[in-house]
């Protein structure tokens, strides 16, 4: 898969490393599980900015059930959570689904 081509990609623990912190493109990561609600209804905002920023920006989830690691070493906390990497660092975390609007002024303001 190429860095930013429009679609979400899925991480686990053991791909975070070199999907995220070793990307040259940003990444936007969200942190989800099957059981939550806001989770689904956000995931077709995910999708379509993931679309709108191809070429740009990485998306990917995280499903916080199957991967333990990751959300505690980044202090996840509730989900849905967005956090932008640049340079395997993180820029900015938002706690919550979010309107399309939203994310993308999230992710403008952090780019």
């Amino acid at each position: 898969m190429s860095e930013s081509d429009g679609s979400v990609m899925q991480l686990w623990d053991d791909t975070f490393e070199e999907e995220v912190m070793q990307s040259s493109s940003p990444v936007l990561v969200d942190y989800w599980a099957e059981w939550c609600n806001p989770c689904k209804s956000f995931a077709p905002v995910l999708e379509e900015v993931a679309r709108d920023y191809a070429g740009r920006l990485k998306v990917c989830k995280l499903n916080v059930d199957d991967n333990p690691l990751t959300p505690q070493r980044f202090g996840v906390r509730g989900i849905p959570t967005l956090m932008l990497f640049r340079e395997g660092k993180p820029q900015g975390t938002s706690v919550g689904a979010l309107t399309k609007s939203e994310l993308c002024s999230f992710i403008d303001n952090k780019l």
